[in-house]
C-alpha cells in the first residue's frame, strides 16, 4: 500500500511545492535476513544508489539538493514528516518513505536496533539544512528533476504530482 502526503510550507520548512511524499507500508516483506541488503539492491536497480546505513536525525531537518528514499531496515519509530505541526506517523521494518527535496522530517522516537538505508538519484545528494528556506534554496527545490523512476516498484515516476 502506498500512501501518499502533500505538505505546505510550514515555518523555516519548505516542504516540496510539487510533489507528494511516498509512504510504502510493508513494501518489503516475509523474514528477509538482511533486509539492508535486499533494499539496496532494489533501490540500486531503480536508479537510487545507496548512499548510507544509520537512523534519522532527531532534528527537523530537510534537504534541498536531492530527492530522498528511506527504506526501514530494522526496528521501528515514529517520524515526524512536514516540519512542525506535520504529521507524525509510525514507521516499521520494511516500510520506504519516499522524501521530495525541501520535505521536513524528524525522528521522534525509535527503537534500539532502528536500522535506515538512505538513497538518492544520481547526481543529488542529501545536503542537510535546519535553518529557514531562502527563496534561492526554494527555486532550488522546485527547480530539481522528480527522479526518473520509483525506488521502489522501479515505475517511471510521474513528472509532476499537482
Amino acid at each position: 500500500m502506498v500512501d501518499a502526503l502533500h505538505f505546505g510550507e510550514a515555518g523555516p520548512i519548505p516542504n516540496n511545492p510539487d510533489l507528494p511524499v511516498l509512504v510504502y507500508r510493508g513494501a518489503f516483506g516475509g523474514d528477509t535476513e538482511d533486509m539492508a541488503r535486499a533494499m539496496e539492491e532494489r533501490f540500486a536497480a531503480n536508479g537510487w544508489p545507496p548512499q548510507w546505513r544509520n537512523g534519522i536525525y532527531a532534528f527537523h531537518h530537510y534537504h534541498c539538493g536531492g530527492h530522498e528514499v528511506l527504506g526501514i531496515a530494522a526496528g521501528e519509530a515514529e517520524v515526524t514528516l512536514g516540519g512542525e505541526g506535520g504529521r507524525t506517523l509510525p514507521v516499521r521494518k520494511g516500510d520506504v518513505l519516499l522524501l521530495p527535496a525541501g520535505t521536513g522530517h524528524r525522528r521522534v522516537t525509535s527503537s534500539a536496533d532502528f536500522l535506515v538505508v538512505g538513497a538518492y538519484p544520481p547526481g543529488q545528494e542529501g545536503d542537510i539544512q535546519r535553518d529557514a528556506a531562502t527563496p534561492g534554496m526554494k527555486r532550488r527545490i522546485a527547480a530539481l528533476p522528480p527522479p526518473e523512476k520509483d525506488p521502489v516498484s522501479g515505475a517511471p515516476f510521474p513528472q509532476r504530482a499537482r
